[in-house]
């Protein structure tokens, strides 16, 4: 796991050593992460294309209300988004931040990310909550049916979604080079599709399946809502909270970080924008460390877990 080729620094060393000298000693961390820590893996985040996926703005179709009125759309925009992700690789970042669950018991990972990395970087489960859900998770949309599956790699997971190509295998890796590249991209047809050509319920075998993530106004997952409260509002003190790859001005996220900064906790942020910064601003004792949180995390986390190998990690993943 170890890696003996030395990098240089890409954070201050003044910086480094402060924070790596309260890592060490930190015990209750949290991490809260947001779409800038993928930025590495070359996903997406529909916000560089003015927010739209072909002719459609990216929001519109994240509603029950767009399900209801047409699941073909919205299956097929996520069908891109699952596909996307697939193609895509935890960074070193995801790796770091696993590794040091593995090192830390304590600490635990707050994700607004759908992508799935950090679950395929193998982050162990237990420690990492998924406030949005996940891409790779389906469930019934049927109300009076409770089925839900998760880690649904499938791609496509009906044939109806495949994604459009020019090769014979619409899963290759061309889709990303050409056409799928460019999000915004309006030439590309999006066929109109009824309901037989729809993932379907195999429990209650009338509902149609949905994507598990969460959408505008519905509310997050109770079963995670309860975990995360319950870690944040126990009495023991919090150490340590990094804020990686968004600005967590909107709430829950933002709410984590005021509670945290209550319960004694010193503020890391991780961002490419200076000027995305918790709702509460910069405070006396916060780090900053602009950049590539790629490249960034492990650095910062290298006392706890030693250099990492992302190429062995990532094959142990893929093997797992």
């Amino acid at each position: 796991m170890a890696s003996s080729a030395a990098r240089p620094s890409v954070v201050p060393q003044e910086q480094l050593a402060s924070f790596q000298q309260h890592l060490s000693r930190s015990t209750r961390i949290l991490a809260l992460l947001g779409a800038g820590l993928s930025a590495s893996s070359g996903l997406p985040t529909f916000r560089g294309a003015g927010g739209m996926w072909r002719t459609h703005d990216a929001t519109s179709l994240a509603t029950p209300e767009a399900f209801e009125r047409d699941p073909g759309l919205v299956w097929q925009f996520y069908s891109y988004r699952r596909h996307m992700a697939l193609k895509a690789k935890p960074n070193a970042a995801h790796y770091a931040l696993a590794e040091l669950a593995r090192k830390r018991r304590d600490f635990i990972t707050l994700s607004q990310n759908v992508d799935g990395l950090s679950p395929r970087a193998l982050h162990p489960a237990d420690q990492l909550k998924l406030l949005h859900g996940s891409l790779f998770d389906v469930k019934c949309s049927d109300f009076f049916c409770k089925y839900f599956e998760s880690n649904n790699y499938t791609d496509p997971i009906v044939p109806a979604l495949a994604i459009p190509s020019d090769d014979s295998d619409p899963t290759t890796t061309s889709t990303l080079a050409a056409k799928e590249a460019d999000i915004s991209d309006i030439n590309v047809d999006i066929p109109e599709l009824d309901h037989s050509h729809l993932p379907k319920c195999p429990e209650c075998k009338s509902g149609l399946l949905r994507p598990g993530v969460v959408w505008f106004g519905e509310a997050l997952p109770r079963h995670v809502m309860e975990h995360v409260d319950e870690y944040m509002t126990d009495e023991q003190p919090i150490d340590l909270i990094m804020v990686i790859g968004t600005s967590a001005k909107v709430y829950p996220a933002a709410g984590y970080v005021d509670l945290a900064r209550s319960k004694g906790a010193r503020v890391a942020i991780i961002n490419m924008d200076a000027n995305d910064v918790p709702a509460g601003g910069l405070q006396d004792g916060d780090w900053f460390f602009r950049g590539d949180a790629a490249q960034i995390v492990p650095e910062l986390l290298k006392v706890v877990i030693g250099e990492i190998d992302v190429e062995n990690m990532g094959d142990a993943a893929e093997g797992a």
